[in-house]
């Protein structure tokens, strides 16, 4: 897709939008259950389930996917497919991008060894090497819009709120 296809792509849907805003509110949602062995997770994907578990170091033993390489995961293929998108409407070439998403969590926190240890992702990095003719001007702008409009790692600003029901 070039600059002119992904505009006509989403000029239609920017109007529906400024004329409307409370169609531009899209539901976005993920499904799973706790049949495997516990502690696990099973959460349905596109065409596949994956199974988080536990951390080796919070006691899992290796076999499940850790949420929080999953989380890492959503915000890397988040960015990287905000980045190429902006990108490709400001007319920049890239002709290869490799990403990494790094951050580390204190086990304390998690396992309640240490209340003042945070719980939760910290320091959370993503990193792109692109090779590009683009200017280094073009690309701090490409990383500032990249950060703005990536969904995912917006999204963290915010905790979520976790409801438990009967069922």
């Amino acid at each position: 897709m070039d600059a002119n296809e992904l505009r006509a792509a989403q000029a239609p849907l920017k109007e529906r939008y400024r004329e409307s805003a409370e169609t531009a509110v899209t539901p976005v949602a993920a499904t799973g259950d706790g049949s495997g062995p516990a502690p696990s997770f099973s959460v349905q994907q596109t065409g596949a389930v994956t199974r988080a578990g536990l951390h080796r170091a919070t006691g899992g033993d290796g076999s499940d996917a850790c949420s929080g390489d999953m989380l890492l995961e959503a915000v890397l293929a988040c960015a990287g497919v905000t980045l190429r998108a902006v990108a490709t409407a400001s007319g920049l070439d890239l002709k290869s991008v490799d990403g990494t998403a790094n951050a580390t969590f204190d086990a304390r926190g998690t396992l309640g060894v240490d209340r003042e240890a945070p719980v939760g992702i910290q320091d959370l990095a993503v990193e792109f090497t692109v090779d590009t003719d683009a200017t280094d001007k073009q690309l701090a702008r490409l990383g500032q819009m990249t950060e703005r409009y990536c969904v995912v790692g917006q999204s963290l600003a915010q905790p979520p709120t976790i409801t438990v029901r009967r069922a």
